[in-house]
């Protein structure tokens, strides 16, 4: 049978294709790119795991056109480097068949298992239900725009899992995927590159499952400095070796917002933002060295950082800010902040100048800007090590606190905020 079979267009999209994007576009629409709801102008079905017809397959997509991909093990032993794009009318999908368990791999780490836009810039491209594996790097973009990759399932590869390190990317869109046990380094996503030198802007990255993430350091996503303009919202990250989330600065650029996002069992800081950002409505729990919540300076300064309406849990210090004296625009407002043996709040160089209000804290703190609360007690179900981590408000607890020049709108859940509660989800 020929492994290329194409067929018309519309009606030959699967349910899946169809529910996914357009589920995601309507409920939250920065999440997706605008094109998500295009229907392919034809669909091409690949049935042939034997040696690069694959490969072969992908290269010979035209933009409009949709592979569907069928079950099977497709190891590639040359280095793979996707160069198709599609257009703002007529993206190019790749995509598993509903259902198909769709394996990308490599006999060794020689190469990465799968590189998009290395050679020659790649945009309006979707990659969608594969599983990656294997390879030095599973996926690798370099000169990316507009490239979504959505449900795919990234795990045991040589180096990092996912990566965007190695040329400049804008308006990349990271959703729904299952990242876990990378080598090397060990981080589920590594984003730009060390002292700016490559960038991502204006990117997407949003309801990834990322854990284990081990090796030498293991961060679950770590996003550059310089890298800027940037969302980074509802993932849940656990049981890393470095913090869950790493942000550096933006280096003056529009700031990065990182919002809604489950932490919990690092080794290291739940979460570490250097600067320039918006850090709204997360829940952190468990770390099991460092601080719930950690602020440095590294490879730029601490400033214009707001920390707005988190619940932060943990052994030790709930916030460190450690070079946050006297810096421009420092916001720590609304949260709740619970340690149990150190601080609450910890300013190891002092805090000048710092907006400190609407905090319910548990543990060593300033009183300016804090009530105390009472413990785990004052939540459905949380526990020190983050095992339990529903961090919704008994009807007991006195957390109707909040400064209302900081209230957000909407919580963790994204369900509007009636009263004052501090933290990240309201009653």
């Amino acid at each position: 049978m020929n492994p290329l079979t194409v067929t018309s267009t519309a009606p030959l999209l699967s349910a899946l294709l169809l529910a996914s994007p357009v589920a995601l576009h309507a409920a939250e629409p920065h999440y997706a790119p605008e094109w998500a709801t295009i229907t392919p102008k034809r669909t091409i079905r690949h049935s042939n795991p034997q040696n690069d017809t694959l490969a072969n397959a992908v290269s010979a997509l035209q933009p409009g056109d949709q592979l569907v991909i069928a079950a099977g093990t497709y190891s590639m032993e040359r280095m793979w480097d996707i160069q198709v794009s599609g257009t703002a009318e007529a993206p190019v999908w790749i995509v598993a068949e509903e259902g198909a368990q769709v394996i990308l791999t490599r006999p060794d780490e020689k190469q990465n298992v799968l590189n998009i836009g290395q050679a020659s810039p790649v945009h309006h491209l979707c990659l969608r239900g594969v599983e990656i594996t294997g390879g030095s790097h599973g996926l690798r973009l370099g000169h990316c725009n507009e490239v979504w990759i959505d449900q795919c399932h990234i795990h045991h590869t040589g180096q990092v899992c996912l990566s965007a390190n190695s040329a400049n990317t804008n308006r990349l869109f990271l959703t729904r995927n299952h990242l876990h046990h990378g080598g090397g380094h060990g981080e589920g996503m590594y984003l730009g590159a060390n002292q700016g030198e490559f960038i991502m802007s204006q990117s997407v990255i949003a309801r990834n499952h990322i854990h284990d993430c081990r090796g030498s350091q293991g961060d679950g996503i770590e996003v550059k400095q310089g890298s800027w303009g940037n969302l980074i919202a509802e993932n849940n990250i656990h049981d890393t070796q470095y913090p869950c989330i790493t942000v550096y600065g933006t280096a003056g650029q529009p700031v990065n917002i990182i919002e809604r996002n489950l932490c919990r069992r690092s080794d290291d800081s739940s979460m570490q933002v250097q600067g320039e950002a918006i850090v709204r409505n997360n829940v952190l729990i468990g770390s099991k060295k460092g601080s719930g919540f950690a602020s440095i300076d590294h490879q730029g300064q601490s400033l214009n950082l707001q920390v707005i309406h988190n619940t932060i849990i943990n052994v030790g210090d709930a916030f460190k800010g450690g070079s946050w004296n006297a810096r421009e625009g420092m916001v720590l407002a609304n949260n709740v902040l619970y340690s149990r043996d150190k601080s609450a709040l910890n300013f190891p160089q002092g805090r000048e100048g710092v907006t400190i209000t609407g905090n319910v804290v548990l543990g060593d703190a300033p009183k300016q800007g804090a009530t105390p609360g009472r413990g785990l007690e004052d939540f459905v179900s949380l526990s020190w090590d983050g095992e339990k981590h529903d961090a919704t408000p008994t009807a007991a607890a006195s957390l109707d606190h909040a400064d209302a020049k900081y209230l957000l709108d909407t919580d963790f859940t994204g369900a509007k905020r009636n009263g004052a509660t501090s933290g990240a989800v309201a009653r």
